[in-house]
């Protein structure tokens, strides 16, 4: 089973989940939260997590972009622990549970919401589905033309957050836009950090990622931009619905971004930026859990 754990990446899951934590408390901050549904979205979170990853462990595979050059943990499908056509079986079978798991939160969460909701959810849960697996997978694979970090953002952030809110409480708020782009820049912080990792394999296998268009100079720039708007959106949204001082919890976190960033700025080492990967998506974790416990105190 070790190769199969290695491919499923467990430390992505804290990163994949901050977003559903995150819409959990916006929800219970207006006193609608279920927990059925905090389940649900949690279990179709964790197998899309899955997905994506197999997904991406097969595409960069057969695509040829994992070769020797690559830093990092070493691939399940390149190494040859397992086998390609097994994992797009794998694949296949995620999938499924995606879409199983996925309708069953719809069917307990939108049971008296909207008629229309239903058949919104399921076609974001789909496209939840896809995107999962054409980042790296297909015939077209958007993450080696830059997209990877657009999608991120969407997805790791306006999708999770907005969408498991509305899941609780069946209401609309286009100012949880601000957090939950907080949310999605954090986590497009972490894929930039691994691309800048992996900068000069990218480049030589054709996989052209942010880093790989801008050069690591601008990269780095880029990486404190996506820290600051983050950190600028949460500021906004707080002023915007401020209701006392345990609102500002959240600013406990920015000294780990800032620790970040000097750290992506100085190290030129793969292997020393490394470690950031996993600091970057637990800090985001620890800013999602302040900024909530925030909202509902």
């Amino acid at each position: 089973m070790n190769p199969w754990i290695e491919a499923a990446r467990p430390r992505t899951l804290p990163l994949s989940l901050s977003c559903i934590i995150m819409g959990c408390f916006l929800a219970a901050s207006t006193g609608d939260f279920h927990w059925s549904v905090a389940g649900l979205s949690v279990l179709t979170t964790i197998i899309l997590q899955v997905l994506s990853n197999f997904a991406n462990d097969y595409g960069d595979a057969v695509n040829g972009k994992d070769t020797d050059l690559r830093e990092g943990p070493r691939r399940a499908v390149h190494s040859g622990h397992i086998t390609a056509s097994l994992m797009l079986r794998a694949i296949a079978w995620f999938s499924a549970l995606a879409l199983i798991s996925g309708i069953s939160l719809l069917i307990i969460a939108l049971n008296d919401a909207p008629k229309n909701a239903f058949w919104v959810f399921l076609g974001i849960g789909v496209a939840c589905i896809i995107a999962a697996i054409t980042y790296t997978a297909g015939k077209r694979p958007y993450g080696y033309v830059g997209l990877g970090d657009l999608s991120v953002l969407i997805f790791f952030g306006w999708v999770g957050v907005l969408g498991s809110s509305y899941l609780h409480t069946h209401l609309w708020d286009w100012s949880l836009l601000l957090p939950a782009s907080s949310c999605g820049l954090f986590a497009v912080g972490v894929l930039n950090i691994n691309n800048i990792r992996d900068i000069e394999s990218d480049r030589a296998t054709g996989k052209n990622s942010i880093p790989v268009r801008l050069g690591r100079e601008k990269a780095i720039a880029y990486h404190w931009l996506i820290l600051i708007t983050g950190m600028l959106c949460v500021s906004l949204y707080t002023f915007l619905h401020f209701s006392g001082v345990q609102n500002l919890l959240f600013l406990l976190s920015f000294p780990l971004f800032i620790k970040n960033g000097l750290a992506v700025s100085r190290l030129t080492k793969a292997q020393e930026l490394d470690p950031y990967l996993k600091q970057m998506a637990l800090s985001t974790l620890f800013f999602v859990v302040l900024f909530g416990v925030g909202v509902i105190l």
